[in-house]
């Protein structure tokens, strides 16, 4: 989907020449991400046309009913169905936005990616600065004693999966309907978005609470939206893109990406050289003085 003026023959080029400037003005940037993000990493996302929340959830339940603790409590049996069919894709590879984001942040000016999903796809694409609001599908637990699992140990079981050291249910590490947010994921977004001077939204349609409202922390009005579809932020925000969001970060993210600082090799070998003088003095034998005697030891 895209704006009226997306339509106007270089509209498109002149917004994505405004986000390349932004980011180069820019080095204190966060990220805050959602499904859209990893949509083209054939992950669905929830609310689009084709998005699981409109899918056939292949059980007599809705699928926005199957994901909340309470039918989790009620029915385990029938939520771990439909999570591993509809919610596990372990075969998934980050695709261009990921890639744009890693970049972005070894550039120094990334501080921080926030997302809202669960897959792990910004970690396997390298990124070292993610918050992950909801969890993540490849850690696992125990509910009873805390024992942790991978996702493997969840998708190569049938029903629902037990601990094998207490018997106790083993759940994903997600946050579902009815469930909070973790206080500590939350207080971190916060504190990024309040330290940035630039905060791109992105892949996310900005209907789920509490990360609709997080722009509210930036003390600048310097937000970019880039999303197919509009958001409520649209209007407000500096800047708006109805696009692919790997392909736009992809294009206005440089390829560049400093390489580690070595240490001067002059420098090493001077020193090098000064401690094989020093050792070279300390192996020398003293020479005595004329007229002076060694005492023996008693």
């Amino acid at each position: 989907m895209e704006t009226r003026l997306d339509r106007y023959e270089g509209a498109r080029e002149k917004k994505l020449e405004q986000l390349k400037q932004l980011i180069k003005e820019s080095n204190n940037i966060v990220f805050l991400g959602g499904a859209g993000v990893s949509t083209e990493s054939g992950i669905p996302d929830f609310r689009s046309g084709e998005g699981i929340f409109n899918q056939e959830s292949g059980l007599s339940y809705r699928p926005v009913d199957i994901i909340s603790h309470s039918f989790f409590e009620a029915h385990p049996e029938e939520f771990y169905d439909f999570y591993r069919r509809k919610l596990c894709y372990p075969k998934a590879r980050p695709n261009k936005a990921h890639r744009a984001l890693v970049r972005l942040e070894k550039q120094g000016k990334l501080k921080a990616t926030i997302t809202q999903n669960i897959d792990n796809l910004h970690q396997l694409a390298g990124s070292k600065t993610t918050i992950e609001l909801h969890g993540s599908v490849f850690r696992n637990y125990c509910v009873d004693c805390g024992e942790k699992y991978d996702l493997n140990f969840v998708l190569k079981g049938k029903g629902v999966p037990h601990c094998t050291k207490c018997g106790g249910i083993v759940r994903p590490d997600v946050v579902l309907y009815e469930e909070h947010l973790e206080h500590e994921n939350i207080d971190n977004a916060v504190k990024a978005i309040k330290k940035a001077d630039l905060l791109i939204i992105g892949g996310t349609s900005l209907t789920v609470y509490p990360a609709a409202t997080f722009a509210q922390f930036l003390k600048s009005d310097r937000v970019v939206i880039i999303n197919k579809s509009s958001t409520y932020l649209d209007l407000q925000a500096m800047l708006t893109i109805h696009d692919s969001i790997g392909t736009v970060l992809d294009t206005v993210i440089s390829k560049y990406i400093p390489r580690p600082k070595k240490t001067s090799a002059k420098k090493t070998s001077g020193n090098k050289a000064s401690e094989t003088k020093k050792s070279d003095e300390t192996k020398k034998p003293a020479v005595k003085k004329a007229g002076t005697k060694s005492k023996k030891k008693d």
